[in-house]
């Protein structure tokens, strides 16, 4: 790499070594949520209609309710990337990091388990 040179310096990822992965997965999030909103929409504008128990059905397939589950992954996980940079850049006390970091992990996971589970128990005939 360089041994202290300016080059050497200048090829690290920063200060944390992971700058490059966090940006990387943040893209990749938004491109699997633009390609899976696209199905979303397009299986929806296919619907004879858009009652409960036609939606019900739809969703009680393997393929959408597969898509519907990676839609709710990426779309949390790239919630969580977001929030996490903006929490990054504006909280600066240690103990308000602690907290938010706390809230940024759970209430993103909370909602993608509701989210999965409610299509599971579709897709299983549960509901």
């Amino acid at each position: 790499m360089g041994n202290g040179t300016s080059i050497g310096r200048v090829r690290g990822l920063g200060s944390s070594h992971e700058g490059a992965h966090h940006w990387l997965v943040q893209r990749f999030t938004a491109i699997g949520n633009l390609v899976l909103v696209v199905w979303l929409l397009a299986s929806l504008l296919m619907m004879p209609d858009y009652g409960y128990a036609t939606i019900h059905g739809w969703l009680a397939r393997p393929v959408p309710a597969t898509a519907m589950i990676l839609l709710i992954v990426s779309t949390f996980w790239h919630a969580r990337l977001g929030l996490q940079v903006l929490a990054e850049d504006y909280v600066h006390e240690n103990g308000s990091k602690f907290a938010v970091r706390a809230l940024l992990n759970s209430i993103p996971l909370a909602g993608a388990v509701f989210g999965i589970v409610s299509v599971i128990r579709i897709a299983l005939g549960g509901a």
